[in-house]
């Protein structure tokens, strides 16, 4: 498979809303690529828009710079219950490198997906796998963490990252 060159903001497809994927079959390549692309970054999330792609596609591994590789596949992903306990964490991204942001989000979700084998699944997620597929889940909505800030601290954080480009 092949690592994929990873976008980066203010790419105009960085903003854009994804499209539903029909059949999973005609993402494998695309999934495959990503899981390369996500670990040689080294990312533990990653969008299809991030490479370009504007279907409603995540990979993630949450785990494995920790030693344990958990990957996940995630076609047209929905949160279907979030919970009441937020958290706010550092997020970063691949495609604004170099910048993190402290963003709020619901601590626990329910995310409903289809997996890399058209299976629809359901999982109930916490901690920093939650918050991952949140963040990916943003950028198939067109969102980058610069777009969960207050106007204030975004402007702050932009300047930093024009600073650094």
């Amino acid at each position: 498979m092949s690592v994929l060159p990873i976008l980066t903001w203010p790419d105009t497809r960085l903003s854009q809303v994804c499209q539903p994927v029909d059949d999973p079959g005609d993402v494998a390549h695309l999934i495959a690529d990503m899981f390369d692309t996500m670990y040689a970054a080294p990312g533990r999330g990653l969008a299809a828009p991030q490479v370009g792609i504007l279907a409603r596609v995540f990979v993630m591994d949450p785990t494995w710079k920790d030693g344990e590789k958990t990957p996940m596949v995630c076609i047209n992903p929905v949160i279907t219950e979030t919970s009441e306990d937020e958290r706010v964490g550092e997020e970063a991204c691949l495609s604004i490198p170099n910048v993190a942001a402290d963003v709020r989000r619901p601590s626990e979700i329910t995310l409903a997906y289809t997996d890399q084998d058209g299976v629809r699944r359901e999982e109930h997620l916490t901690g920093f796998a939650a918050t991952c597929a949140q963040h990916e889940l943003d950028h198939l909505d067109g969102l980058v963490i610069f777009d969960r800030l207050s106007p204030e601290e975004r402007t702050n954080l932009e300047a930093k990252f024009e600073a650094r480009a």
